[in-house]
């Protein structure tokens, strides 16, 4: 009877334990495997060579970026489908406690400050805008032109940006709109290069991007129209001059001249001992950094530059 007792308890166990899911182990470190990632569109530029460079320092790591709006970004950290995002902004404490309920961590770091550039036809010769006219040309107050450029014959003013979920039009928004609804013929095109391409082929356009798609000459997305549009001076008061208007260039961002800023940060869910938290290390530390100073925005933690003189 005993045996037969045993027999049926140790058949459970073997049922049991057959009808349980694996357990996935995961074998990635801080500098090998594979990790998914979201990045902001905006952010595309530059973090296309941060991926690179990762990548060929840590020949064993596998980054596999997806780049789309910010806010898909974070909806994709929070349903778990990646474990890293690149956003332009931090987390909600919402957002924190939703995640603390999954039994996951939130960590994020500043990595740097980055710029909204206003875009238009190359052959503009009215480069400025003030803060204020912004505002009434995305709430439909001004609609032509001859309304910021007295004497200007270009007519409607055509207003496009990156997807309607895009960073840039949140940052407007609540910066520049203080929550006031755009007007009705503010457009949306599908991605910062469309938005671009469109202002490089429209003379009458107004194109709304990060700066990085227009910061860094090198880069060879930028390079396809940097010759085709001009980026405007923006001034924070209604006056706008060319001695009180700025460019969104690292050194008018670094001092905060320019008035169209916003930071950007790496953010996790990850454990500290895996892939997403190393390629975040790298972004923070001095190497990633490097390579945001030579995109044109400003990094969060500014390598500083030794020049030894030696007296003659």
């Amino acid at each position: 009877m005993r045996r037969i007792v045993f027999f049926l308890f140790s058949l459970t166990l073997v049922l049991t334990a057959c009808n349980r899911k694996p357990v996935k182990m995961r074998t990635d470190t801080m500098t090998s495997g594979v990790a998914k990632v979201a990045i902001d569109e905006t952010c595309q530029p530059f973090m296309r060579e941060e991926i690179g460079v990762f990548e060929s320092l840590y020949g064993d790591a596998d980054i596999q970026e997806t780049y789309l709006s910010d806010e898909d970004a974070f909806s994709l950290l929070l349903k778990d489908s990646v474990r890293l995002i690149v956003a332009a902004r931090d987390f909600t404490q919402a957002e924190r406690d939703k995640l603390k309920e999954n039994k996951l961590l939130s960590r994020s770091n500043k990595i740097a400050v980055d710029a909204v550039a206003l875009i238009i036809h190359g052959n503009r010769k009215d480069t400025l805008m003030s803060v204020p006219a912004l505002k009434k040309i995305l709430t439909g107050s001004i609609t032509d032109w001859n309304q910021v450029s007295p004497g200007s014959k270009l007519g409607k003013i055509r207003v496009v940006f990156d997807k309607p979920t895009s960073s840039t039009v949140r940052f407007l928004q609540e910066k520049v709109c203080d929550n006031e609804p755009f007007g009705k013929d503010i457009k949306a095109l599908p991605s910062s290069e469309e938005v671009i391409d469109f202002v490089a082929k429209t003379p009458n356009a107004l194109g709304i991007v990060g700066a990085a798609w227009v910061s860094d000459p090198k880069d060879t997305l930028s390079l396809k129209f940097i010759n085709r549009i001009k980026v405007m001076a923006v001034c924070p008061i209604e006056d706008a001059r060319d001695d009180n208007s700025y460019l969104p260039q690292a050194a008018w961002i670094a001092l905060d001249y320019y008035p169209l800023t916003r930071d950007i940060y790496v953010l996790t869910s990850d454990a500290p001992e895996h892939l997403p938290s190393g390629f975040m290390n790298f972004l923070g530390g001095d190497k990633g950094q490097r390579l945001i100073l030579k995109s044109g925005i400003v990094p969060a933690n500014r390598p500083t530059r030794l020049v030894s003189m030696k007296p003659e």
